[in-house]
């Protein structure tokens, strides 16, 4: 997350940038896989803390899968 520049101080960026810069990069399998674990490391429900501070619709506890995509 350094190496992008996703510091816990830095402005909000779009998700569709992160997972593209993120495929480009590191992980050039799809774009689904690497969404849907930025999603669970944004909801506050999944992991003891969360790991990115999201903003927008990021899933519901009674129902995790409905984030916006």
């Amino acid at each position: 997350m350094r190496e992008l520049g996703l510091d816990a101080d830095s402005k909000h960026k779009k998700s569709a940038r992160t997972v593209g810069d993120v495929l480009g990069k590191f992980h050039p399998h799809g774009d689904l896989a690497c969404y849907e674990a930025m999603v669970l490391m944004a909801q506050p429900f999944s992991y003891r803390y969360p790991l990115v501070d999201g903003q927008g619709n990021w899933g519901a506890q009674n129902n995790p899968k409905s984030f916006a995509a």
